[in-house]
């Protein structure tokens, strides 16, 4: 499926694979062009967010309040205990009732089935700002990260390593619509979801699923973890499972020798990745966490646009 801007229709922003890769390309070029202070003046003014937060958040939250107000419109944040969802109501009668107040919603959630609930629903647009199988637009600022340093991702070896998560499968989206091969070094509980790999196939995009993480990291120009221990999610058994994929100098001298490493961040530090690698030359993670930003007010531009 890709998205159509059809009259009256709203413009959701829910999963990578369900876009041209014309229009993502268009998208981190406009993030590109906010970063650069040359995009759209307060395109929003008078429009207003509606953030739905029923997992915690730091980046998700500030990077898209700071991003709305910056584009002329405001926000209004709902935590789990601001909203009727967790006392019965429907996601489809909130949806209803959201969008008459207000010009768009986000929300960060953990079933992607209440996302696309929340999108059949909504007469405004919807924003995946996570769900447990997903999260588009951390891997868009990535993209725009890796680009701003290294020029055009097309052609380039991506890495990913430790558990194949919804960052993972976001990326496995990514390699289709930005053209570059993806290797994901995972113990095998934890490979990504075979969906997303199937898609990601049929499409052209070379995907290389092992279970070694030399291999995975071997000449690639960028080296990908995250957390072990999501939110709300898994025991710490995992971290036994995942010590051997942490991501340290040892292995980042695998890498090409202009390799970057990002991390969507929180880390846990001294898990799957070192201080060494988190605050050395390679790293790029404060860059990338700033981009979400910048990329979210691209997309934000694009959902009301």
């Amino acid at each position: 499926m890709t998205v159509s801007a059809k009259p009256g229709l709203p413009r959701h922003f829910l999963d990578l694979d369900r876009f041209d890769p014309a229009t993502l390309r268009a998208l981190i070029d406009l993030g590109k062009a906010y970063k650069a202070g040359s995009g759209p003046q307060r395109p929003l003014a008078g429009k207003i967010l509606a953030m739905v937060f029923e997992k915690p958040s730091t980046r998700t939250r500030v990077s898209f309040e700071a991003g709305m107000k910056q584009l002329g419109g405001d926000v209004v944040a709902l935590t789990r205990g601001d909203t009727q969802l967790g006392r019965g109501e429907t996601i489809a009668d909130t949806a209803r009732v959201l969008s008459r107040f207000v010009n768009a919603i986000m929300i960060r959630t953990d079933s992607p089935g209440k996302l696309d609930d929340l999108a059949r629903y909504a007469t405004v647009p919807v924003i995946n700002g996570l769900t447990d199988e997903s999260h588009p637009c951390q891997v868009m600022a990535d993209v725009m990260t890796y680009e701003e340093h290294r020029g055009p991702l097309a052609g380039k070896v991506v890495a990913w390593v430790g558990d194949g998560n919804n960052v993972a499968a976001s990326w496995i989206h990514a390699s289709a619509q930005f053209g570059c091969t993806l290797r994901i070094a995972c113990p095998a509980p934890l490979t990504p979801s075979a969906k997303a790999v199937a898609w990601a196939r049929e499409r052209g995009s070379r995907v290389d699923l092992m279970t070694d993480p030399v291999a995975a990291v071997t000449g690639a120009d960028l080296v990908l973890t995250d957390t072990w221990l999501s939110m709300g999610c898994c025991d710490e058994s995992r971290i036994e499972l995942l010590a051997p994929y942490q991501v340290n100098e040892a292995l980042m001298a695998h890498a090409a020798a202009d390799a970057l490493f990002m991390h969507c961040l929180p880390a846990h530090r001294g898990e799957e990745v070192t201080d060494a690698v988190m605050d050395g030359p390679r790293s790029v993670v404060w860059d990338e966490a700033e981009n979400r930003m910048h990329v979210q007010k691209a997309i934000l531009t694009w959902c009301l646009s």
